[in-house]
């Protein structure tokens, strides 16, 4: 078998000789790649070459499908290779000479996938379209003329109003509308918040170890912040490594992003306890709050002191990213500080939104809207489990069963190669390192895993698109 390796040998997939040799520590997949690599720049595989399928070189070389996948992949992001869906694998047309891409990551530009399991995004297919228009309708028909001008840069007062009650009723928190800031989506949020607590000295923002590094920019432009990672474990962040005072903290207690966990009550306990005594503030990203599945969701931390949470939601999941709403619960030595930055910066979110939203909460289409959807989600989450369990048994879906995303634990050594091999089948997924804070010790990387969102494909692509991610697992 050695031998066989060492030597030139013809492959009736390619129709010519491949010189594979494994080397002594680059293994066999390296020898396909050095192999192929040769084989394009001695010109026996000419541009514009079509590769046999991974599936089929694999079973004439008597490799793994996933090891003739990986060494495909590396070898586009390369440039000797091009993958496009509909012409398969291809020699490229001026082969190795093409730019470096960018490594496959959560920001790969949104609808380049065939299946798009990238988390944080809803099914837009799913959009509540006529129920919108007819919220739409009516709000246009009451509004008064004033409310078509400037405005108040804390948001229209009926959407104020609409929230404050839905808020309570829904998620726990205690709100008056004279506290409700309404804002051009959670990122807007941030930026808002990052001038403001700038503004009062605050240079050093707590965060949990795993989360986004956009999110954390975002809170840390002003010059001179920055973002300190909390150890993680199974019972979220460990607050008990906020030190002193005078500073924030950024959690997401309800459903951990990316990790999937509940912040314990003990930690809820405690972490309030830390703003009160110490005189901080928490921000708490309540991104999905309402898709509990096993069980009623955990009520908004800023329930237990509404003067030391600033409580953060958005529309983006629940509806749609592209309304660019969302909305900041503010405590109340807060309001006029944020509302004064906001001022200088206004991204207004459109009032005709603001009205069909608040129109859209009060009718009572916007709690319809959330039960089918969280019935939907809650069917693809089971659908994945049930078929991880019987397709792919050495994988696991850890975390609450919550949100549009789950977290799928992998064979130790084995994120990389996967995510590279869906790459390679035009699949959208995430590896978990992608997510974890540059400062975080080693030692808080619990495991090698994949962060998958199950809400993007629509009904009729869902099928699909499961049975892609199972066949790039190992």
């Amino acid at each position: 078998m050695e031998e066989s390796w060492a030597n030139s040998v013809s492959r009736r997939a390619l129709g010519i000789d491949l010189h594979l040799d494994p080397g002594p520590s680059g293994g066999v997949r390296r020898g396909l790649i050095d192999a192929l690599r040769e084989a394009v720049r001695g010109g026996r595989l000419a541009p514009g070459t079509r590769l046999p399928a991974s599936r089929t070189l694999a079973a004439d070389l008597g490799l793994a499908r996933n090891t003739v996948a990986d060494a495909y992949a590396d070898l586009v992001a390369e440039g000797w290779l091009t993958a496009r869906q509909g012409s398969g694998t291809r020699v490229a047309e001026r082969p190795g000479r093409a730019p470096s891409p960018a490594p496959v990551t959560n920001r790969v530009p949104f609808g380049g996938y065939r299946y798009d399991l990238m988390p944080g995004r809803p099914d837009l297919a799913s959009f509540p379209r006529a129920e919108w228009l007819k919220a739409a309708r009516r709000a246009l028909t009451a509004a008064p003329n004033e409310a078509l001008g400037y405005g108040d840069p804390r948001g229209r007062p009926e959407l104020r109003a609409a929230l404050a009650g839905y808020l309570a009723r829904a998620r726990g928190v205690q709100a008056s509308p004279e506290r409700i800031v309404v804002c051009a989506g959670f990122v807007q949020g941030m930026i808002l918040l990052g001038e403001v607590l700038h503004g009062r000295g605050v240079r050093d923002i707590a965060v949990e170890s795993y989360g986004l590094d956009l999110h954390w920019g975002y809170l840390t432009r002003p010059p001179g912040m920055r973002t300190r990672p909390l150890p993680f474990d199974e019972l979220g962040a460990d607050v008990r490594e906020l030190g002193g005072g005078g500073g924030a903290v950024l959690l997401t207690p309800a459903h951990q992003f990316p990790l999937g966990v509940a912040l314990h009550a003990r930690r809820r306990a405690a972490v309030v306890d830390w703003a009160r005594r110490t005189g901080s503030l928490i921000l708490e990203d309540d991104y999905d709050g309402e898709f509990r599945y096993d069980r009623q969701p955990v009520g908004a931390l800023q329930g237990l002191d509404p003067d030391r949470v600033v409580y953060l939601g958005t529309a983006s999941k629940s509806l749609a990213p592209g309304l660019r709403l969302g909305w900041m619960v503010l405590p109340a030595p807060l309001v006029d500080e944020v509302v004064a930055a906001k001022g200088h910066t206004d991204w207004s979110c459109g009032v005709l939104d603001q009205l069909t939203l608040a129109e859209f909460l009060e009718s009572g289409a916007y709690d319809r809207h959330v039960r089918a959807a969280r019935l939907r989600y809650r069917r693809r989450r089971d659908q994945l489990v049930a078929a991880l369990a019987e397709r792919a048994p050495a994988v696991r879906a850890t975390g609450i069963a919550a949100g549009l995303h789950a977290v799928l634990q992998l064979p130790p050594g084995t994120e990389r190669s996967v995510v590279q091999a869906a790459a390679w089948q035009r699949l959208g997924i995430a590896g978990l390192a992608e997510f974890r804070h540059e400062d975080a010790p080693e030692a808080g990387n619990p495991m090698d895993a994949l962060v998958v969102g199950y809400g993007t494909p629509p009904d009729h692509a869902w099928p699909g698109a499961l049975d892609t991610l199972c066949r790039v697992l190992p």
